[in-house]
């Protein structure tokens, strides 16, 4: 998830009416609303992470895969529990939760799968060999398939756009309905959307794709991982073949699950390219656990109460607005509205002066990560570069977190933590071409290479990886030296390279910083 911070921690008591809200109002038309607990437990009762040195911590954040997700629902567990005692036929389970699938959500069939991900490998498998299973074995090799394409108007350029891919299929980019036009044939598998509010304003918003490939009988994917369950469904409605959710966040099922919804040819073909059938899904396994888990999640989406839940969660916000700006002078807040169905919480945003207080909102950030207990929140900042904060999501918080994490914002603001020290003056020339040799948190490179341009204390240049070229920048304090380089996502995947070190003569050496792909160290030679 990119700032994605929709998960729900608090589903209000079971004792709640069915009959009350609906799903986030008008989103979920005509469904009863219910409630379920809010899985409260001791350290035992829960993980038990502690007991191998691992560290829980309160996620204010949302529901990011790296901080595993949602919490599952009580009855999702229970459902979980159930399932394991007993063993079934897959394929015959398949079969009862897809109808099952089908009559919650109003799409003709449904599947789970082993994550967003996943469903949407199966979904273009499904669009690419139709269930075929002489074809299906080939797969990813799509030499002699009619169909080899998959085209990604340049609004939906991601980083999962790997899960279709990976089936084989090459990426043709679109930005215009002329060029979509021109694109459509008989080679195109599908058309996949990544769902946002800016394909909604698009040239080629998702009703625009579908009447055009729909023209070429090439159905449409829309990825909405992070968006919460629409009944109907929006996208399906707009004229979508099939859509695909996370389990594991506005749903809070399973973290290791997804659904697939939609035409039920396609979804019983996408069965067909999934585990426990052989071939190159047999990883992407489902078991009976998460199968039931996940069909219990939608069962609870349609009768959770979600007009309550947000205002459960605005109360929060306003708790940590009140505390914090009552026992800090110069803090502002405000509580900010999602746009859109992704990520679809309110936060809270608390600003300060930096200069005066003496500490940025990303300190703060870094020392509630590393404090005790540890919470999860971001900075925030500002039209106003003199502004600094912080942005705290209440998606993912537990009754109780709320307090927690005002009074920790509040000590924080109060004994501020050492700042970075500033920069220094340059002491050393880091200009010109740099061979690198990099050791990764697993395996090594010496493909790498920066050529940099020094001016004062700013550097430029670009940095050469395995296969890419990108542009760097960076900065000297002394004899030490800081350089970016980022490969964006509009290329269908994302690489970030922070590297810090001390130049020493014609050598560098220090650190590197890969975001999700770890940390690392790195030395270099000049060779020029």
């Amino acid at each position: 998830m990119t700032a994605e911070n929709l998960t729900r921690r608090t589903v209000l008591g079971r004792s709640a009416a069915v009959g009350g809200a609906l799903a986030l109002g008008p989103l979920v038309a005509g469904e009863a609303a219910a409630a379920s607990g809010s899985g409260q437990g001791t350290a035992a009762q829960k993980g038990g992470y502690e007991r191998i040195g691992v560290r829980p911590l309160i996620n204010g954040r949302g529901t990011y895969t790296v901080l595993s997700g949602s919490l599952i629902l009580p009855e999702v567990r229970s459902a979980i529990d159930a399932a394991a005692r007993q063993y079934v036929q897959l394929d015959e389970l398949a079969d009862g939760v897809g109808k099952r699938l089908g009559e919650l959500t109003r799409a003709e069939f449904g599947m789970v799968a082993s994550g967003c991900a996943a469903a949407l490998t199966h979904a273009s498998a499904a669009c690419t060999a139709g269930g075929n299973p002489d074809l299906h074995v080939r797969i990813p090799d799509l030499t002699g398939f009619a169909k080899t394409e998959a085209i990604i108007p340049k609004h939906s350029r991601n980083v999962y756009e790997a899960a279709i891919s990976a089936v084989g299929l090459k990426v043709v980019e679109v930005e215009t309905r002329e060029e979509l036009k021109a694109a459509l044939g008989p080679q195109t598998a599908l058309v996949y959307i990544f769902a946002m509010p800016r394909v909604d304003e698009s040239e080629l918003d998702t009703k625009t794709i579908a009447e055009l490939a729909h023209e070429k009988d090439v159905p449409v994917l829309v990825d909405a991982a992070a968006e919460v369950l629409t009944i109907p469904n929006v996208h399906l409605e707009r004229g979508a073949d099939l859509v695909a959710y996370s389990g594991g966040k506005a749903l809070r099922g399973p973290q290791s699950a997804g659904i697939l919804l939609g035409r039920e040819d396609l979804v019983r073909a996408a069965w067909v390219h999934s585990a426990p059938h052989h071939g190159f899904a047999r990883g992407f396994k489902v078991g009976k656990e998460e199968a039931m888990g996940m069909l219990a999640a939608v069962e609870m989406w349609v009768r959770r109460d979600h007009k309550a839940e947000y205002e459960r969660w605005t109360s929060w916000l306003k708790t940590i607005a009140r505390r914090v700006t009552g026992a800090v002078p110069g803090v502002t807040s405000k509580i900010v509205q999602p746009e859109g169905l992704s990520n679809r919480t309110p936060s809270l945003n608390l600003l300060w002066n930096a200069e005066k207080a003496g500490v940025k909102g990303q300190t703060i950030v870094d020392a509630l990560w590393e404090g005790t207990p540890r919470i999860a929140i971001n900075a925030a900042g500002s039209d106003d570069p003199a502004l600094s904060g912080l942005s705290i999501t209440p998606y993912m918080l537990e009754p109780g977190n709320d307090k927690t994490i005002a009074d920790e914002i509040v000590k924080l603001l109060k004994d501020p933590p050492p700042a970075p020290e500033p920069p220094k003056p340059p002491a050393v020339d880091a200009s010109g071409t740099w061979e690198l040799e990099i050791t990764y948190t697993a395996g090594k490179s010496t493909a790498h290479e920066l050529k940099l341009s020094q001016d004062g204390a700013e550097l430029k240049g670009t940095h050469r990886g395995d296969f890419v070229t990108r542009d760097a920048t960076g900065s000297v304090s002394g004899a030490d030296v800081t350089v970016r380089s980022n490969y964006g996502e509009e290329h269908g995947d994302s690489l970030s390279f922070t590297f810090t070190g001390t130049v020493d003569g014609d050598r560098m050496s220090g650190t590197l910083d890969m975001g999700e792909y770890l940390k690392g160290t790195w030395k270099a030679a000049r060779k020029s």
